[in-house]
């Protein structure tokens, strides 16, 4: 099945009620989207889909085929990291860093559709879990990017040179 994620299109071989994430994960390569706890529960896996914040793990591949869909390693780099990325190092949001590209994904998609959020706006978006109990950081570090000088890059058309070079910025460690 053909794949557009990242801003490139790619083909899958894989039965469609594969569970996208394993898709990303196993035949494309792209490790910086986590499992977690394969019910949607956690957040670990978090991507979007035509811009929506998706649990890839219960999501299966048919369901994003011919959608735009946008993983860890198009969110930034280390050369030109997105905000929320500044934000995340600045605030010292990592400790595990298992849940990080989730809750990056999941904030970068509540700052698409809310540039400014309230702290109520940020405790219902972010839903995931953070077994490290980072919680306060991340609302710090949401409300940092929100307010940062310099505008947020949108997210890359394509996945960066290195999705692991910079594994607390971008949460891409395999």
């Amino acid at each position: 099945m053909q794949l557009r994620i990242n801003g490139q299109h790619t083909h899958a071989d894989a039965d469609p009620a594969t569970p996208f994430l394993w898709v990303l994960r196993d035949q494309l390569n792209l490790t910086g989207t986590k499992f977690g706890c394969g019910i949607a529960a956690c957040g670990a896996c978090t991507v979007h889909v035509d811009g929506q914040a998706v649990r890839s793990c219960v999501t299966p591949v048919s369901a994003v085929q011919g959608k735009d869909i946008r993983t860890i390693e198009s969110l930034g780099s280390a050369e030109h990291p997105h905000a929320l990325q500044q934000a995340w190092i600045a605030e010292q949001v990592p400790q595990c860093g298992y849940c990080q590209s989730g809750m990056l994904m999941a904030a970068a998609a509540l700052l698409s559709r809310t540039p400014h959020p309230t702290d109520a706006d940020i405790d219902a978006a972010m839903s995931n879990i953070c077994r490290c109990g980072t919680y306060q950081r991340v609302r710090a570090a949401i409300h940092r990017a929100a307010n940062s000088p310099m505008p947020s890059p949108s997210i890359s058309a394509t996945k960066s040179a290195s999705s692991g070079a910079a594994p607390q910025a971008n949460g891409s460690a395999a």
